[in-house]
């Protein structure tokens, strides 16, 4: 009985998701009266008008998503990777080395996990202030990094422990440092919990919008989340909503289509990483 609620409920749920996120798609394609009187139906002007792309032309060059596209895959790029090189080694050592205390700092991080972000961004706006980072991206790079390594190293210290420690004892044997056996043995065993840790971080901090918003100010540092953030004032009061929904479908689409790629070894590397 349960079983067969909760099977209920979780078609019900992915079947409100596809419909949105049709929604959204045949939307974007739409004109502002079509969107309102006929929301689920396809767009009925499509070879009518001169261009079908319109909406999505006119939100790319009102709302400069050009620009903000290419800012956000560098910045969430070099983010992902420095969250995963500076917590693969923490991890490592926590699951590995027998630290004392190193129960209670997993602990700790894993607290870490739970702090909304809202409660702390004065201080973090004061600290990047007197280091003269605010309105920098480099100043927001480092706020994804250091906001996302305890998460990231919590669920790499659960992967590192479902490792066979047997590879790792055989390479001391052998006279290999730590440093090299972590470098040699185990990044390679842990190939898919590092990826895993990549894409969560890329799918997060392509969808940030609140520290971008309170941190960067300058229309040549915007991300995606925060030209749209934006472009809904400027869309709404000239009534453009499908170039507004066009500029939704812009930010969400990408990370979905590589989740919808990569949602396999996503769910592998997860399962594995709960196994201890």
């Amino acid at each position: 009985m349960l079983r067969t609620v909760g099977r209920t409920a979780v078609w019900l749920f992915t079947g409100l998701n596809v419909l949105l996120l049709y929604w959204l798609v045949a939307a974007s394609f739409k004109t502002p009266l079509e969107i309102f009187r006929d929301p689920f139906g396809l767009p009925r002007t499509w070879f009518a008008r001169g261009n079908p792309f319109r909406n999505y032309l006119y939100a790319w060059n009102q709302a400069e998503f050009g620009h903000a596209f290419l800012v956000t895959v560098v910045l969430v790029a070099a983010a992902s990777v420095s969250i995963v090189v500076v917590s693969a080694p923490a991890a490592y050592a926590l699951s590995r080395f027998g630290v004392r205390g190193s129960g209670p700092l997993t602990g700790f991080l894993a607290l870490g996990m739970g702090v909304p972000v809202q409660t702390v961004i004065i201080p973090l706006f004061v600290g990047l202030a007197d280091l003269g980072l605010t309105d920098s991206l480099f100043g927001l790079y480092l706020l994804y990094v250091a906001l996302s390594v305890p998460f990231t190293v919590f669920l790499l210290t659960g992967f590192f422990r479902t490792l066979p420690e047997e590879t790792e004892e055989a390479a001391a044997l052998d006279g290999a440092s730590p440093l090299r056996t972590f470098v040699s043995i185990t990044l390679p065993l842990a190939r898919g919990g590092l990826v895993t840790a990549l894409i969560l971080n890329a799918i997060g901090l392509w969808n940030e919008t609140l520290l971008a918003i309170v941190f960067i100010q300058q229309n040549d540092g915007f991300t995606l989340a925060r030209a749209l953030f934006t472009f809904y004032g400027a869309a709404t009061y000239q009534s453009e909503y499908g170039g507004l929904i066009a500029g939704v479908a812009i930010v969400v689409l990408p990370m979905l289509a590589l989740y919808l790629v990569l949602a396999r070894r996503i769910i592998a590397g997860l399962t594995l990483g709960a196994g201890k």
